[in-house]
């Protein structure tokens, strides 16, 4: 048993727990709570007109079996469009198919426009700013060089 000295104040486990629980909230309470930088929101493209860019025109229009078109236009001149459906459904062939473009104005000023589409055979994209791959020419004959 321990042995206190006469006139110490005798504290049961109950209010030992209820006095560091007020010190904890009052210790909570008082931190200071600073807000984070956003690092995903770069000043240099959310600061200018991009920031107040509005959505012009919008459309969405999904069907009962599965197939869609959306397409959209913003006040700084970006474009998409889109549409998709399921090709070859109920067969071992079963594909999603989307199709679409968009075009935004890039910092040099120029209108840049991609056509894709993301099929079984994955996802392939075009414009004039992409470079190609160079054409292959397969030799006719086997052993052919």
């Amino acid at each position: 048993m321990i042995a206190f000295p006469e006139g110490a104040i005798k504290l049961s486990i109950h209010q030992i727990m209820v006095v560091l629980l007020v010190a904890a909230l009052v210790a909570a309470s008082s931190a200071q709570i600073r807000p984070l930088p956003n690092p995903l929101r770069n000043p240099a493209v959310y600061g200018g007109p991009e920031a107040s860019a509005v959505i012009l025109n919008q459309v969405y229009e999904p069907n009962p079996d599965g197939s869609y078109i959306y397409s959209y236009e913003t006040s700084n001149g970006i474009r998409a469009e889109q549409r998709g459906f399921l090709k070859n459904p109920g067969t071992p062939g079963e594909a999603q198919v989307m199709q679409g473009s968009y075009s935004y104005t890039g910092p040099d000023g120029v209108v840049y426009t991609i056509n894709y589409i993301a099929d079984e055979n994955g996802y392939r994209a075009e414009g004039a700013h992409i470079p190609s791959a160079p054409r292959y020419n397969a030799p006719r004959y086997p052993g052919q060089f």
